[in-house]
């Protein structure tokens, strides 16, 4: 079923129907080719989810009756949020299409000492824009209630800082003993919690960044014996996250 998603102004105040706006009127109309009478799936973010039936195509609005209400949602019980050195090339294509299908929260781009890309404002922009419409196309794919935002990029102080907000913070970091303080970490972590991963570029971490880390309440973790890329090591947390969360929630 095609997945569409919306404001909840857009949301009538009866909860009777949604008015779908946007590049989305096109490709409903002109794309899919659909027709009054066929059924879409939308999500309005924290306004819940909904099955409905399309009653009127019109040339600036999509209107469709809602038919019920999904009770459970597609979204994890914790909020994941991945703090992501600027890798090279487009390898932060692929993180953030992975990032979100395995269901974060929040990516935020972030500068480190080894970052090898310098993006000037210009540039930057343009990159976000790019990686919002990727997490917006993996949102519909993976059926996401939410489209996980991907943030400006940020400096090493303001990635810090913002960890320091979050209940658990991560870093893996290769020299970090063994599993049992990855188990450990990820143990203390419960349905209704903030947590945040911080992934080093393709030259990792220098050692002073994993002490001042530390310093901000990140925890150094193993993520095994073996030496992850950039674009592996924040997918791998993820997905030990989600399984842990999901199953602290819905064992």
């Amino acid at each position: 079923m095609y997945h569409f998603f919306v404001k909840e102004e857009q949301i009538s105040a009866g909860r009777d129907s949604i008015a779908v706006t946007g590049s989305d009127v096109n490709h409903i109309r002109n794309v899919l080719r659909m027709k009054p009478g066929e059924q879409i799936l939308i999500s309005g973010g924290t306004a819940g989810e909904y099955l409905c039936e399309i009653q009127e195509l019109g040339q600036d609005a999509v209107t469709a009756r809602i038919i019920s209400e999904y009770q459970e949602g597609t979204e994890l019980p914790s909020k994941l949020y991945l703090f992501q050195g600027l890798p090279k090339g487009d390898k932060m294509d692929l993180i953030v299409q992975k990032a979100v299908e395995l269901g974060v929260y929040q990516v935020i781009p972030v500068e480190t000492r080894r970052t090898v890309v310098k993006l000037d404002s210009k540039k930057a922009e343009a990159r976000v824009r790019r990686w919002n419409a990727i997490s917006e196309s993996a949102a519909k794919q993976s059926g996401r209630s939410i489209i996980p935002e991907v943030t400006s990029v940020k400096t090493w102080k303001e990635a810090l800082a913002w960890g320091e907000e979050l209940d658990i913070c991560m870093i893996p970091y290769e020299n970090a003993r063994g599993m049992l303080a990855t188990r450990q970490a990820v143990e203390k972590i419960k349905p209704g919690m903030s947590v945040g991963i911080l992934i080093g570029p393709e030259g990792g971490f220098e050692e002073k960044e994993v002490e001042e880390a530390g310093a901000a309440g990140f925890l150094p973790v193993s993520l095994g014996r073996r030496i992850l890329r950039t674009e592996t090591a924040g997918l791998a947390l993820l997905s030990v996250l989600m399984y842990h969360v999901e199953t602290q929630a819905r064992p």
